[in-house]
């Protein structure tokens, strides 16, 4: 079995990730392709695309919001993704389980004793007028009935797992702050959430899966598992492997792929790339190694927006008073620290409607 060094896996990300090259691609096949954009952080995908599609209008992306084209909701491990409709639509029965076990691992001891289809039923029933709520004020709505749990645990099973929702707009628009609205999925796009087959059988499961390796791949199936959350998908992956490719890792992992899939050469050249906060790049990987020194991984699940260098995570930016400000987290050469720049100076514009061009990059450790 041919063995893949981190190098040829770093390359297959970014080339999966639209980081290799910047993509001519329209953005609802962007957020499509990259199975959705984690989003928690609302402005963070508009510098996700911007660093991945060759010409991008952030206006585009805040028109496919509120055109309804892509979603805002909770979905893959419990975190608040920027969906294509279909998407979430599609996917959204095949994770409830999971969102509910995730809310009980937080929540277990609140929560104990409280029927969860029931409080899923009055929860839709509430809903059911239409009228937008902030996860406290239906938590509110409920708690008279269920007084123990509290509201937080009531509004975080309610909101992220027992009733599908949607954060609608102007929450997740361009340059807009605007707290938390949500209203059901179905109700907001004007279908039902696809039920699961009666069967048995997971079709979901096993699309899930090549859209994984489309977007991530080569990858363990530790890594799609800790991508979206799931933990039952080994029957998905068993169903399709006789489509699938099999490769390892230097670790010894066995690695799956779609055939066809890009697989640079590890001496493709890597441009510079700024990433925003929790960028499914990183994220979504249970070994990060080939993009992530370990010594930096906490950064990934801190929110440090980061910076790659020769494909790899090599610094972190902030914005302040319009100036990106990068600082390292290696030695940069002279070539490299005029590269960031250059970038930086490109992010710097497109934040600030060609305002700004100001970059400061901080001295290199050690």
């Amino acid at each position: 079995m041919t063995v893949l060094g981190t190098r040829a896996l770093n390359r297959a990300t970014l080339a999966r990730q639209l980081l290799l090259d910047h993509a001519d691609m329209p953005v609802l096949d962007a957020v499509a392709h990259l199975c959705g954009l984690q989003a928690q952080e609302p402005q963070e995908p508009f510098v996700g695309l911007w660093s991945r599609l060759r010409t991008f209008d952030p206006a585009v992306l805040s028109d496919l919001l509120i055109r309804r084209g892509v979603v805002r909701t909770h979905l893959m491990r419990r975190t608040v993704h920027l969906l294509t409709a279909e998407d979430a639509l599609a996917w959204r029965a095949r994770h409830d389980g999971m969102l509910r076990q995730r809310v009980l691992g937080t929540y277990r001891r609140e929560l104990d004793g409280v029927d969860l289809d029931e409080l899923a039923a009055a929860g839709r029933a509430v809903m059911a007028d239409g009228e937008p709520r902030s996860m406290a004020e239906l938590a509110r709505a409920l708690a008279d009935r269920w007084p123990g749990p509290g509201p937080r645990a009531l509004g975080e099973m309610l909101v992220a797992a027992l009733v599908p929702m949607v954060q609608l707009p102007p929450r997740g628009l361009w340059r807009a702050r605007a707290g938390v609205r949500n209203v059901p999925l179905s109700s907001w796009l004007g279908r039902e959430i696809d039920p699961l087959p009666p069967d048995g059988s997971d079709p979901v499961g096993q699309a899930l899966v090549r859209r994984y390796l489309a977007a991530f791949g080569p990858a363990a199936t530790a890594d799609l598992r800790a991508w979206c959350g799931l933990a039952g998908l080994p029957a998905a992956v068993a169903a399709i492997r006789e489509e699938l490719v099999a490769f390892r890792d230097e670790r010894g992992r066995e690695l799956l792929d779609l055939p066809g899939a890009p697989r640079p050469d590890p001496d493709t050249p890597a441009p510079v790339r700024f990433l925003p906060a929790f960028d499914n790049a990183i994220l979504g990987y249970h070994d990060r190694s080939r993009i992530i020194d370990d010594a930096h991984r906490g950064l990934s699940v801190a929110g440090a927006r980061v910076v790659l260098l020769d494909g790899r995570v090599a610094a972190t930016w902030t914005v302040q008073a319009g100036t990106v400000i990068v600082t390292p987290l290696r030695r940069f050469s002279r070539a490299e620290r005029t590269a960031v720049a250059e970038q930086g100076q490109a992010l710097a514009s497109f934040l600030s409607d060609d305002e700004s061009r100001r970059v400061q990059i901080a001295a290199s450790p050690g």
